[in-house]
């Protein structure tokens, strides 16, 4: 690929390519190759200017390793017309200033033309206008901007001021060019925000030696006819059908239905829908960068129904006043019978910078909660994090660091330590939770192998899992499963184990073959080095009541509890248990907040004012939850994403405050004659941009960020 250097500093670099040798189509495919290489933070790509802007981590890379990145970039890649189908095609972006200079010289060309062809324009373009305002009017819907318009053109037209009546038009036009270019933008920067995410898949694929191997590569990656491999609780990530494997599958998100469906061989698949159970290999019929854009518009049109209470009241507000500039202005025509400054009064109102500006403060925040690594599914959650008293803590992966360790191993009926370790992996693996991961990596640490001899594993939410090896049941999990579920029968010293366990602040997780306890396993899981000063934040932010609710043993339990300094505490909870304690508080009152990460977390994140799922969650979780936390921040987007929803309420209460001072002024200008109508209808517009513009202003800053204070 031919390139040159235009600018170039650490951590930033910007470059030109031959845009008569490189294609839109090929520039988007290397930016898909240069994005996945490690120690990248952002590459963007500018079409017009045929130039690449690069940020990049210094202590990974240098300009010399951009340059190689680049040389890389041969026909081997940009030609391979497999690799180009899987990316999109570039759209051309649209030019605000490029479509106001042609209406302008659209509307003043007009002013020569031979006037029958002038008449008939001026028909044509003032036409839908009037025609706009009739079918309010006929559908009892009076009180609307709509109507103001078409009673300002009539009223010039009726005296005779084709002129006046021409530029008004022309004045409205712009104004709704603005409005729907600024909406249009702020809803693509979402979009684009949130599509930068970096999904990833399991694609199965052979090696060089012919053998069938997976590997993770980023979803953008994924092409029509690749096999990609989806297991328990992941969502699946293309449309396709399954060549191997069975599974059920809840299709909710498409179909509504809650009870989850059986997929087996020869059966289609949906991009969205969510694998409960099971392990499918899916044959793509629609890429998955496809599926995914077609998740997120999707995502993004619902969330305009989500819509904040201050939005809703902005748009009550603003058609309500509509009545007051039919009043002003039937006061002035009865007082002065001053035709000019009727219009003047007509021409401004409040309902367009108030119905425009509060749906972009929203998306705004909406972009800026991605840009920290919040998903946000609509302003409404936003809101109702701001408004919360209580939030809800899961413990394993939400307090805590979510990478917890095997402290101790004891082991019983005559097995070795390395004998009970390997069977609990064997069973473990097979499930992408946190203690079940310590128990794996411990098994590795050690270089023990535990070959897959068992029978189908079954997991039990919140309790364990069972399976069976040799025709006798394996079962592993809690001490409410193993003891009180199982029957297992306890060995002698366990009071003296589990106590010390307490002590230490450990979780203890229990093997068992048949009726007979054979291992224990100590798990030690540090919290979280942020949680103690979230709490405090949420406290000083109006939060009453934080508390943890955890299906671990009461040491563990008490232990977090202390460090964080949460407010209550339950231990050895059910799935149900959270469930229930969070419709109990919503009965009293209470507008709650819970966060988690687990499947078994999914019911009280659905019960929950607000549902927040924590950025490494399983995908069920993730899909329950109204709002999803970046994994790298952890506990600090809970605070960011209460801080940034009441920032929200205020921009919008602040800005519908201002909308209605300056455009009264403008009314009142209009009113004594100081201002045209067609000034008031510059000003108005003008104000609504500037509005608009002021609703896009991020409300999150460092300081107000800062956990020391």
């Amino acid at each position: 690929m031919d390139f040159i250097i235009r600018h170039s500093i650490p951590g930033r670099i910007r470059i030109r390519y031959d845009k008569s040798k490189i294609s839109k189509r090929q520039a988007a495919l290397a930016h898909s190759l240069l994005s996945v290489q490690e120690g990248m933070t952002d590459v963007s790509v500018n079409y017009t200017t045929a130039s690449f802007l690069i940020y990049y981590d210094t202590k990974q890379l240098t300009e010399k390793h951009i340059r190689a990145y680049f040389m890389a970039l041969s026909d081997k890649y940009l030609k391979n017309q497999e690799m180009l189908d899987a990316v999109e095609e570039p759209q051309e972006e649209e030019s605000l200033l490029f479509d106001l200079a042609c209406m302008t010289a659209w509307h003043y060309f007009k002013q020569i033309l031979p006037l029958p062809v002038r008449l008939a324009l001026r028909v044509w373009s003032l036409g839908p206008r009037i025609l706009k305002g009739v079918k309010q009017v006929a559908t009892g819907n009076i009180f609307k901007s709509e109507v103001l318009d078409a009673a300002a053109i009539s009223m010039a037209l009726i005296t005779g001021d084709t002129k006046t009546a021409s530029n008004i038009n022309f004045l409205l036009n712009i104004g709704d060019t603005i409005e729907e270019f600024t909406k249009k933008k702020s809803y693509s920067d979402l979009a684009n925000r949130l599509l930068s995410q970096n999904d990833q898949v399991q694609l199965v694929t052979k090696n060089e030696k012919g053998e069938t191997v997976e590997k993770t590569v980023p979803l953008s990656f994924v092409k029509k006819g690749d096999l990609v491999a989806v297991r328990t609780g992941s969502i699946i990530p293309v449309d396709g059908e399954v060549v191997r494997g069975e599974g059920l599958v809840n299709q909710a998100s498409i179909t509504g239905e809650p009870l989850a469906v059986e997929k087996r061989e020869g059966t289609s698949v949906f991009a969205g829908t969510v694998v409960q159970e099971g392990e499918l290999f899916i044959e793509v019929r629609a890429t998955g960068s496809q599926t995914k854009v077609q998740n997120i518009l999707t995502m993004i049109d619902n969330s305009q129904s989500l819509k904040v209470s201050s939005q809703v009241r902005s748009e009550h507000l603003a058609d309500s006043l509509v009545k007051y500039n039919f009043l002003l202005s039937l006061a002035v025509f009865l007082a002065t019978g001053n035709m000019t400054k009727v219009m003047a009064t007509l021409m401004v109102d409040y309902s367009c910078a108030m119905k425009l500006a509060s749906p972009i403060a929203v998306l705004s925040a909406m972009k800026e909660a991605a840009e920290n690594g919040i998903i946000v599914k609509g302003g409404k959650f936003l809101e109702e994090a701001s408004l919360a008293d209580t939030v809800v803590f899961d413990k394993t992966g939400t307090l805590t660091a979510a990478t917890p360790q095997l402290a101790r191993i004891m082991a019983f009926g005559g097995r070795t330590e390395e004998e009970v370790l390997a069977l609990a992996a064997c069973l473990e693996e097979h499930f992408a939770h946190p203690i079940a991961t310590a128990v794996v990596h411990a098994a590795a640490e050690r270089g023990l192998l535990h070959p897959e001899e068992h029978a189908k594993v079954e997991y039990i939410v919140a309790h364990g899992i069972a399976t069976k090896l040799h025709d006798k049941k394996l079962t592993i999990g809690s001490r409410h499963f193993i003891f009180d579920d199982e029957k297992v029968k306890e060995p002698a010293g366990l009071e003296n184990i589990q106590k010390e366990a307490i002590a230490n602040g450990e979780s203890l997780l229990y093997l068992a073959e048949e009726k007979e306890l054979i291992g224990i396993f100590a798990i030690n899981d540090p919290v979280r080095k942020n949680a103690p000063a979230i709490i405090k934040k949420l406290h000083q932010s109006g939060v009453r009541n934080c508390v943890m609710i955890t299906g671990d043993d009461e040491g563990a339990a008490c232990n977090a509890a202390k460090i964080t300094k949460i407010d209550h505490y339950i231990s050895r909870a059910l799935p149900e248990d959270k469930f229930k304690y969070i419709e109990e508080q919503k009965c009293l009152g209470h507008k709650v907040i819970m966060i988690g990460d687990g499947i078994n977390d999914a019911p009280a994140l659905a019960a929950a004012d607000t549902g927040i799922a924590m950025g490494d969650c399983a995908d069920i979780t993730g899909e329950t939850a109204d709002i999803i936390l970046s994994s790298e921040d952890g506990l600090e987007g809970l605070y960011k994403t209460r801080l940034l929803g009441t920032r929200l309420i205020e921009k919008i209460d602040t800005n519908n405050r201002g909308i209605v001072a300056v455009n009264t002024s403008f009314m009142l200008l209009g009113l004594f004659g100081i201002i045209s109508p067609s000034v008031a209808a510059i000003l108005h517009n003008a104000s609504t941009v500037a509005f608009s513009v002021n609703a896009m202003k991020p409300v999150l800053d460092n300081r107000s960020l800062s956990l020391s204070k």
